[in-house]
Protein backbone atom coordinates (compact mmCIF):
# COMPACT_ATOMS: atom_id res chain seq x y z
CA UNK A 1 0.00 0.00 0.00
CA UNK A 2 1.34 3.24 -0.82
CA UNK A 3 1.96 5.71 2.16
CA UNK A 4 2.22 9.56 2.42
CA UNK A 5 4.45 11.43 5.07
CA UNK A 6 3.73 15.16 6.53
CA UNK A 7 6.08 16.65 8.85
CA UNK A 8 6.61 19.67 10.64
CA UNK A 9 9.15 20.94 13.45
CA UNK A 10 7.80 22.90 16.80
CA UNK A 11 9.93 24.95 19.00
CA UNK A 12 8.56 23.21 22.41
CA UNK A 13 10.01 21.07 24.85
CA UNK A 14 9.45 17.28 24.28
CA UNK A 15 7.45 16.73 27.32
CA UNK A 16 4.47 19.24 26.08
CA UNK A 17 4.29 18.18 22.69
CA UNK A 18 4.00 14.97 24.09
CA UNK A 19 0.96 15.94 26.54
CA UNK A 20 -0.83 18.13 23.86
CA UNK A 21 -0.65 15.16 21.06
CA UNK A 22 -1.96 12.73 23.18
CA UNK A 23 -4.25 14.04 25.87
CA UNK A 24 -8.24 14.88 24.39
CA UNK A 25 -8.17 18.26 26.17
CA UNK A 26 -5.41 19.50 24.03
CA UNK A 27 -6.70 17.27 21.11
CA UNK A 28 -10.21 18.80 20.30
CA UNK A 29 -8.51 22.12 20.24
CA UNK A 30 -6.02 21.35 17.23
CA UNK A 31 -7.28 18.74 15.54
CA UNK A 32 -9.03 20.26 12.44
CA UNK A 33 -7.86 21.01 8.78
CA UNK A 34 -9.51 24.11 8.07
CA UNK A 35 -11.12 26.66 10.24
CA UNK A 36 -15.04 25.63 9.75
CA UNK A 37 -14.04 22.34 11.09
CA UNK A 38 -13.76 21.36 14.45
CA UNK A 39 -13.47 18.22 16.95
CA UNK A 40 -15.88 18.43 18.91
CA UNK A 41 -15.23 14.94 21.47
CA UNK A 42 -11.74 12.81 21.43
CA UNK A 43 -11.28 10.06 23.76
CA UNK A 44 -7.54 8.64 24.18
CA UNK A 45 -6.20 4.99 25.70
CA UNK A 46 -2.57 5.83 25.21
CA UNK A 47 -1.43 2.04 25.62
CA UNK A 48 -0.76 -0.66 22.65
CA UNK A 49 -4.23 -2.15 22.64
CA UNK A 50 -6.00 1.14 24.14
CA UNK A 51 -8.55 2.63 21.43
CA UNK A 52 -9.01 6.57 20.27
CA UNK A 53 -11.78 7.96 19.10
CA UNK A 54 -12.59 11.94 17.82
CA UNK A 55 -15.87 13.33 15.95
CA UNK A 56 -14.89 15.76 13.41
CA UNK A 57 -17.51 17.96 11.73
CA UNK A 58 -18.19 20.83 9.84
CA UNK A 59 -19.43 24.37 12.18
CA UNK A 60 -22.25 24.30 9.98
CA UNK A 61 -23.40 21.19 10.82
CA UNK A 62 -23.58 19.91 6.64
CA UNK A 63 -21.06 16.36 7.40
CA UNK A 64 -18.78 14.67 9.85
CA UNK A 65 -17.04 11.51 10.78
CA UNK A 66 -15.39 9.34 13.51
CA UNK A 67 -11.95 9.08 13.33
CA UNK A 68 -10.73 5.91 15.64
CA UNK A 69 -8.73 3.04 15.32
CA UNK A 70 -6.03 0.84 18.07
CA UNK A 71 -2.77 1.96 19.19
CA UNK A 72 0.00 -1.14 18.03
CA UNK A 73 2.76 0.60 19.21
CA UNK A 74 3.51 3.39 21.77
CA UNK A 75 7.23 4.37 22.81
CA UNK A 76 6.83 7.55 25.03
CA UNK A 77 8.03 11.28 23.27
CA UNK A 78 9.24 9.10 20.60
CA UNK A 79 6.62 6.91 18.33
CA UNK A 80 3.19 6.71 17.88
CA UNK A 81 1.82 3.45 15.60
CA UNK A 82 -2.18 2.77 15.18
CA UNK A 83 -4.16 1.20 12.67
CA UNK A 84 -7.15 3.37 11.68
CA UNK A 85 -10.97 1.64 12.03
CA UNK A 86 -10.46 1.07 8.08
CA UNK A 87 -7.32 -0.98 8.65
CA UNK A 88 -5.20 1.27 7.58
CA UNK A 89 -1.76 1.95 9.55
CA UNK A 90 -0.28 5.58 10.69
CA UNK A 91 3.27 5.98 12.06
CA UNK A 92 4.12 9.14 14.08
CA UNK A 93 7.41 10.24 15.05
CA UNK A 94 8.84 12.75 17.34
CA UNK A 95 12.50 13.45 17.22
CA UNK A 96 14.61 15.89 19.38
CA UNK A 97 16.65 17.96 17.34
CA UNK A 98 19.18 21.28 17.76
CA UNK A 99 16.16 23.12 16.37
CA UNK A 100 12.98 21.75 18.24
CA UNK A 101 10.97 18.81 17.80
CA UNK A 102 10.78 17.36 14.76
CA UNK A 103 7.15 15.24 13.67
CA UNK A 104 6.91 12.99 10.88
CA UNK A 105 3.40 11.10 10.70
CA UNK A 106 2.88 8.45 7.78
CA UNK A 107 0.02 6.58 6.69
CA UNK A 108 -1.01 4.74 4.04
CA UNK A 109 -3.10 6.03 1.46
CA UNK A 110 -7.15 5.31 1.12
CA UNK A 111 -8.91 5.10 -2.43
CA UNK A 112 -11.47 7.52 -2.13
CA UNK A 113 -9.89 10.80 -2.22
CA UNK A 114 -6.52 11.94 -4.42
CA UNK A 115 -3.00 12.02 -2.65
CA UNK A 116 -2.52 15.56 -2.96
CA UNK A 117 -6.14 15.83 -1.10
CA UNK A 118 -4.80 13.14 1.49
CA UNK A 119 -1.88 15.18 1.92
CA UNK A 120 -3.15 18.45 1.49
CA UNK A 121 -5.45 17.16 4.81
CA UNK A 122 -3.44 15.73 7.57
CA UNK A 123 -0.65 18.23 6.44
CA UNK A 124 -3.34 21.14 7.47
CA UNK A 125 -4.16 19.33 10.77
CA UNK A 126 -0.59 18.83 11.52
CA UNK A 127 0.11 22.38 10.72
CA UNK A 128 -2.47 23.43 13.00
CA UNK A 129 -0.62 21.62 15.69
CA UNK A 130 1.90 23.29 15.26
CA UNK A 131 0.45 26.86 15.50
CA UNK A 132 -1.91 25.44 18.67
CA UNK A 133 0.89 24.39 20.61
CA UNK A 134 3.48 27.71 19.51
CA UNK A 135 0.51 29.70 20.77
CA UNK A 136 -0.39 28.00 23.56
CA UNK A 137 3.35 27.87 25.61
Amino acid sequence: MNTITVKTMVHTPIETVWTYWTEPKHIIKWNNASDDWHTLKAENDLRVGGKFFSRMEAKDGSFGFDFKGIYTEIIPSKKISYRIEDGRNVEVHFTQTQRGIHISETFEMENENSEYLQRKGWQAILDNFKRYIETIK
